[in-house]
């Protein structure tokens, strides 16, 4: 299976293949008024519209929300078939109140940036290089910029911070991220539809990866990164995540050379951790930043 974004949608409103248990892992089964609230505040703001070229050619989209007196800025990248106002419903108000600017990007083939095929991290680790340069090049003001991800998206910053990155970016926040595209697979292809001949499968994915998408499924795999990155993480994960397996956190956690913490969240499923334990979860981000914006605006 090669994903293709058949059906194009505004942001914050992305649908197409989503089988059953990655339904019952969304935040708006569990806390649907508190899911809406938060996409609905997202949409009601006056945001800046961004667009960056990426390395093959897509004009790539992200919305801009500046905070007064603001003291960071995070880049938040959103999971499969996402989006920014939708995976950060609990968490962009926070932010923004805590001063904190805010850019939503659109993944390649999601919301209003171009592109076909979603590739799980290989070609979007790039485009978040892109993002993070282009946040360096307005970044008057000096301020710390941090990587905000969830799902695929966590994993996407998580490659990301194995490439060269503007000095201004001090941590990475990897929420319910997965090692590696391959391992995601096998997981799925394994508890999910019990099918037989799991790496036959997984070798007739990566052939169609190559020849249709043009990415390789290799490429879609922290290991590299955690190994050379030296900026902070903060990991998160719910221990009922029926979509990305907890141990793909642990994991990544036990790779991660940088200074680290892993955070798990008791009962919550995918995309819930923040609203399963709202308190713990949004102290951790403001410890993290805390810990990690001094010395920012130096150089």
């Amino acid at each position: 299976m090669v994903v293709k974004n058949k059906k194009r949608t505004k942001a914050g409103n992305g649908e197409g293949f989503k089988p059953r248990k990655m339904k019952i892992n969304h935040p708006r089964v569990w806390f649907p008024e508190e899911y809406e609230q938060g996409k609905q505040w997202c949409m009601e703001q006056h945001m800046q519209h961004c667009f960056v070229r990426s390395h093959d050619g897509l004009q790539l989209h992200a919305f801009y929300l500046p905070a007064e007196n603001a003291g960071r800025t995070i880049l938040l990248s959103h999971g499969y078939r996402g989006s920014g106002f939708g995976d950060f419903a609990p968490d962009a108000r926070f932010l923004h109140e805590h001063g904190c600017n805010l850019l939503f990007i659109d993944q390649r083939s999601c919301g209003a940036s171009e592109g076909k095929y979603i590739t799980f991290g290989a070609l979007e680790q790039e485009d978040v290089k892109r993002w993070c340069w282009y946040l360096a090049k307005r970044n008057k003001k000096r301020l710390p910029i941090y990587l905000f991800g969830k799902s695929m998206g966590a994993s996407a910053v998580l490659m990301a911070s194995g490439k060269e990155l503007p000095h201004y970016v001090k941590g990475i926040i990897a929420d319910c991220g997965f090692v590696s595209m391959k391992s995601q697979f096998q997981y799925m292809a394994a508890s999910w539809f019990h099918l037989p001949h799991i790496p036959v499968l997984l070798w007739r994915l990566s052939v169609r990866c190559r020849i249709q998408a043009h990415f390789s499924m290799k490429d879609a795999d922290t290991t590299h990164a955690m190994a050379v990155n030296h900026r902070p993480v903060l990991f998160f994960h719910g221990s009922r995540d029926g979509f990305v397996h907890p141990d793909q956190s642990v994991k990544n956690y036990q790779m991660c050379r940088a200074p680290k913490r892993l955070v798990i969240i008791g009962g919550a499923r995918h995309l819930c951790c923040a609203f399963q334990q709202w308190e713990k979860y949004h102290q951790s981000l403001l410890r993290f930043f805390e810990k990690y914006d001094a010395g920012a605006r130096i150089g």
